[in-house]
């Protein structure tokens, strides 16, 4: 005797299902808008180095001497990494915790800068988290300057390239060295601390660019005071100032390392505090 076959009704999801399906939906409507901003950031670049061009130029230099930061603050590895596809090798991080986090999730010939405020007790998971850490933009005292120089002895890593952070706008806000004891501070990481390399004098200017030449301007005296004081050339003496909204400005006014992030990458994305 034959069976009958009866057709099997479709059965009614139940609420997890519909959870995980909504999930999965959401996880691949923010893959497709990942991979968006990716094609976004490495276009962006490309014209970041368009004008970084065009701006060496009307001082009189050629864009080799102009070195692009890549601020990753808040973004992704993959973000990070499509940038890095495009031919760019230098990045830069504010925060220590990123840094440790991001680095050994990305190509080793990455020229990692950290460019936040750093505390003493974060020097030693910084300089054991990232062994291509190239440049630490943001020394501002000799007990920071003393405690990187100890850790690369401890470790044994080689001679770590350091900036000066200079506060030229003299906001009790921002970190940095008072202009009037940059040469000081300066002759001490040249001459007191041998496991570091002076590299140059780092800057942030004026949040709404109102100083923003003022700033740059004291910059580049304290550049020549410090080439004085230690018998160097202005070219040993690297300027770091200069940012997504100021960089061509700095760069005409001698800056030869800026630092751009949300000109390549777009807005900060901060976690968002979540309801008590």
């Amino acid at each position: 005797m034959r069976m009958r076959a009866w057709a099997e009704e479709p059965r009614p999801m139940n609420n997890l299902e519909n959870r995980d399906g909504e999930r999965a939906e959401e996880a691949e409507q923010s893959s497709m808008a990942a991979s968006a901003m990716d094609g976004v950031a490495a276009a962006a670049l490309r014209s970041v180095l368009h004008r970084v061009q065009q701006a060496a130029e009307r001082s009189g230099r050629g864009p080799h001497q102009i070195r692009v930061v890549a601020v990753s603050k808040t973004k992704s590895v993959s973000l990070i990494r499509e940038v890095y596809d495009s031919g760019h090798r230098c990045f830069g991080e504010n925060y220590v915790q990123e840094i440790i986090e991001k680095a050994p999730q990305l190509p080793e010939d990455i020229e990692w800068h950290f460019i936040g405020n750093l505390q003493s007790n974060k020097v030693k998971p910084l300089l054991t988290g990232v062994p291509n850490l190239a440049v630490v933009e943001t020394v501002d005292d000799e007990k920071i300057a003393d405690r990187l120089d100890r850790m690369v002895a401890t470790i044994g890593r080689k001679p770590l390239k350091v900036m000066v952070q200079v506060n030229t706008s003299g906001e009790e806000s921002k970190s940095g060295v008072d202009p009037a004891a940059c040469v000081e501070l300066v002759k001490h990481v040249a001459l007191g601390c041998p496991n570091l390399e002076f590299g140059g004098l780092m800057t942030i200017g004026m949040l709404d660019y109102t100083s923003t030449p003022e700033n740059f301007k004291t910059l580049a005296n304290c550049r020549s005071e410090v080439c004085k004081s230690l018998g160097i050339t202005e070219e040993q003496c690297e300027l770091s100032m200069g940012m997504s909204g100021d960089f061509e400005l700095a760069i005409e006014m001698g800056s030869t390392n800026v630092r751009i992030g949300s000109t390549i990458f777009g807005a900060r994305e901060y976690p968002k505090k979540q309801p008590k």
